[in-house]
């Protein structure tokens, strides 16, 4: 039996953050030294950060990372451990992993399939290595391997698949097995999407079942660059069997994941397959021979520790919980921002979003503890509470850090004011009530005499509306200017599909975390978070006043009954048209044969009517969009013109498309 012990760290990096993630990088690698491990796996491009964009094309952006590799190598001492970043060879950038071994630099593994889809960027700044090249790196005079290249460390094969090198059906992991590699790295910065990690584990597992060998995958954490959300989740496979697993939405800088592995075991499940013929026809040179003395260690069982809420039959509406407490407290530490400010109109986007500003604190005290999760925010001196009875309650840490804003006009309600109230008390925010009334009017009338005349609602209904919108926007930038704070903005994703929001008015903010989420699912979300919640927090039961409205803009009279899916149309039906129009790429006519298979009790001219106005509003709606705020992504589909969606500003509106959707509606008449 030989036994290497192997890690995977997971590190929460911000990208350019020189000092910030080197002192990350070198503080999960005395842990690891000190929990004897032998062979450890950092996340990709750990030392410059993952979402570099356009400053990776920068001479000193690659300096810089060459210099921190050098100042963390010394650290590596007495282990194997891979570190990313890029590398100019021949004039073109790679995306790679250095191996260091022993404190030395043995050699630099390159990606060979780049991430060019949804978020993911890379083809803009790095090129693909191809198969089977390698060449010699030139750096202060030395030369190092570099490319298609795997390592023999005292007789440990170690090969890489560099992130998307695993989700490809040409894995690199299958080649090496041919070469008998022992161990695949697998250093990544996966975002996060709902269900995902679920496909991480499998490409896991069966990468070390196919390939018979051990698997350390690492990944990145938390909110490195301000769109995407990295979760963590280390995994250590061996032979088709999970060895270990790293937990999820952690608080902390950085987190270690260990296991043992045995090689001896590996190496006979190889052997005794029918199935493997080694390649006996390669070349050496793809093969760095490196002297390394592996360390003896004794047997331990081994443990997979989950979270019960990993295992919950409401894991979507945990990881979403988790997933942007931890984007928000990032966003908010990173940008130096002094706290949150929230409009909330009483309805369930504005409650959502600031359900979401208070849990963070609970999530990270209930981790780290008061005073280390008040360390992270040290830029804030005046933060804690003044000491007495109620110091450590989080309750006073939310009161610092939240504040809660109604702004009411003449056709606001008592029902929507005692809502917010009511939720703005519960998470313990502050409250202010600011009635707007007199602003509006003003403008109202200012542009009235301008005209000369007067504007009415049966004349001027959509200008009236956004008016009201937009004469909130000032108030609650000042109050978040005051104190230095983030303005969230509280549109959702379905809002986003249909321009249902007043630019400058609603969509007012320096964020807008719920933006990749669809209302359907909010509602949802809101409904359990009254009643169960995440595990550890539990139920918000001031929720009911929220969830219990039929959600409304309420910026008509309230004679009009104004709703939200009067305006537009039911709210599951148009998330279904919106992921067929915008995901699938499917036709007006397309959906609408779809949507009566969906949806057969909605008669068919009302159905017609609904996907043509999704489809009016979305070509017409596509400026708001890019002009939204920045955004989480929470799923592989998403409507962020600047990462994921993109579509023309001006278009022909699909004239011809929906000509064909009232012909085929007329004729099934």
């Amino acid at each position: 039996m030989q036994l290497i012990k192997v890690g995977a760290a997971i590190l929460n990096q911000t990208p350019l953050d020189w000092e910030f993630n080197a002192r990350h990088i070198t503080d999960a690698l005395q842990a690891a030294t000190a929990q004897n491990v032998d062979l450890l796996c950092l996340p990709e491009l750990c030392i410059t950060g993952y979402g570099c964009e356009d400053a990776f094309l920068s001479p000193n952006t690659r300096r810089v990372a060459w210099e921190i590799l050098k100042e963390i190598l010394p650290a590596t001492a007495g282990m194997v451990v891979s570190l990313g970043l890029p590398l100019l060879f021949n004039n073109a950038l790679y995306n790679t992993a250095c191996l260091a071994v022993d404190g030395k630099i043995a050699g630099f593994a390159a990606k060979r399939f780049l991430a060019g889809d949804g978020i993911h960027y890379e083809p803009r700044w790095f090129k693909p290595w191809p198969a089977d090249r390698q060449a010699l790196f030139n750096a202060d005079g030395v030369e190092y391997p570099l490319g298609d290249v795997y390592f023999d460390c005292g007789g440990v094969k170690i090969g890489f698949e560099i992130c998307e090198d695993a989700w490809v059906a040409n894995r690199p992991g299958s080649y090496l097995a041919l070469q008998g590699a022992d161990v695949i790295l697998n250093p990544s910065a996966s975002h996060f999407a709902f269900g995902k990690d679920n496909v991480r584990e499998r490409f896991v597992l069966e990468g070390s079942r196919a390939f018979g060998v051990s698997y350390v995958y690492s990944n990145l954490l938390g909110n490195e660059a301000g769109r995407a959300i990295y979760d963590g989740g280390a995994l250590i496979a061996s032979a088709g069997k999970l060895l270990a697993r790293g937990p999820r939405f952690s608080y902390a800088d950085w987190g270690l994941t260990t296991a043992l592995i045995d090689l001896d075991a590996t190496r006979l499940t190889r052997a005794a397959s029918g199935s493997y013929s080694p390649d006996l026809a390669s070349p050496a040179g793809d093969c760095v021979r490196v002297p390394f003395r592996f360390r003896r260690h004794d047997p331990l069982p081994t443990a997979v520790p989950a979270p019960s809420w990993e295992t919950s039959p409401f894991v979507k509406e945990e990881e979403f919980a988790r997933a942007l407490c931890l984007g928000l407290f990032d966003y908010m530490r990173k940008s130096r921002s002094r706290g949150f400010v929230v409009s909330t109109s009483g309805g369930a986007d504005s409650a959502a979003v600031a359900c979401l500003s208070a849990m963070l604190v609970r999530f990270g005290t209930a981790e780290l503890g008061r005073d280390a999760f008040l360390k992270k925010l040290s830029y804030w001196p005046d933060l804690a509470p003044p000491l007495g009875e109620h110091a450590s309650d989080d309750r006073a840490l939310v009161s610092k850090l939240l504040a809660c804003v109604y702004q009411s006009t003449r056709n606001s309600s008592s029902t929507t004011r005692d809502a917010a109230q009511a939720v703005a008390h519960a998470i313990g925010a502050r409250f202010y009530h600011f009635d707007v009334d007199s602003l509006v009017q003003g403008y109202v009338d200012l542009v009235g005499r301008a005209i000369g005349r007067d504007l009415t609602w049966e004349s001027d209904d959509i200008p009236l509306q956004n008016i009201q919108a937009r004469s909130r926007a000032p108030s609650v930038w000042l109050l978040a200017n005051l104190s230095g704070a983030l303005l969230l903005a509280t549109s959702n994703r379905s809002e986003a599909a249909v321009g249902y929001a007043t630019m400058d008015g609603d969509t007012c903010g320096g964020l807008s975390p719920i933006a990749g989420i669809d209302k359907a699912f909010l509602r949802r979300w809101l409904r359990w978070l009254e009643t169960t919640g995440p595990e550890g927090l539990g139920p918000l039961p001031a929720l009911h006043a929220v969830n219990a409205q039929a959600p409304t803009a309420e910026l008509r009279p309230a004679s009009a009954l104004q709703t939200d899916e009067a305006d537009l149309m039911p709210y599951d039906l148009l998330d279904v048209i919106e992921r067929a129009a915008i995901r699938d790429k499917r036709s007006p006519l397309e959906i609408f044969r779809l949507m009566q298979v969906d949806f057969p009790a909605i008669p068919l001219p009302q159905l017609a009517l609904w996907v043509e106005r999704f489809f009016r509003l979305w070509c017409r709606n596509q400026w708001k969009r890019e002009r939204y705020a920045p955004s989480f992504h929470l799923d592989d589909q998403n409507l962020d013109p600047k990462t994921w969606c993109r579509f023309p500003i001006l278009s022909g509106g699909f004239e011809r498309e929906l000509a064909e959707l009232r012909a085929a509606v007329a004729a099934s008449q």
